[in-house]
């Protein structure tokens, strides 16, 4: 059995709320955002800030549901301040075998300025002959059907 490590979860573009460097270690996020994506608590997530190109990797701790939080602790948090920009992904480790034969899902929550959903993606692998076809699709808001589709076709995501 060969296996893959394929990323399974993302926040992109999240903006950090806090960084608390005497705490020890991890990074605290939305609970509400953690399960949106299906990232659990104590998963290792990787993280690299997009205002200063660091990198890192720790583990998640929930945050309080519905507060944007997105809190660096301990050493992660001398890597960042307070309104930097952040994507934080989780990867999961992946039967080759089975992704080419059934293929894989991945979540993408697309923040706004107050990390909120701005944008859901599922990026997709579909089997196809021994290989595998790779697709990102929004998803569309209940109720948003014709507007939200319309919107996207106007500023090129579709």
């Amino acid at each position: 059995m060969t296996t893959i490590k394929l990323m399974h979860a993302k926040l992109h573009r999240v903006r950090v709320t806090d960084a608390k460097p005497d705490y020890v270690g991890s990074v605290t996020i939305d609970s509400d955002l953690l399960e949106k994506v299906g990232i659990l608590p104590l998963e290792e997530v990787q993280i690299v800030n997009l205002n200063n190109g660091q990198r890192w990797l720790t583990y998640v701790l929930p945050g309080q549901a519905g507060s944007g939080m997105v809190c660096p602790n301990g050493g992660a948090a001398l890597l960042c301040k307070k309104d930097d920009i952040l994507i934080i992904w989780a990867n999961e480790q992946c039967d080759r075998a089975e992704v080419l034969e059934n293929g894989h899902k991945a979540k993408i929550f697309v923040a706004d300025e107050n990390n909120h959903c701005r944008e859901f993606l599922y990026q997709i692998l579909n089997p196809n002959q021994g290989s595998v076809e790779f697709h990102s699709l929004p998803v569309i808001p209940e109720g948003k059907t014709s507007e939200y589709l319309q919107q996207m076709i106007e500023t090129n995501k579709i």
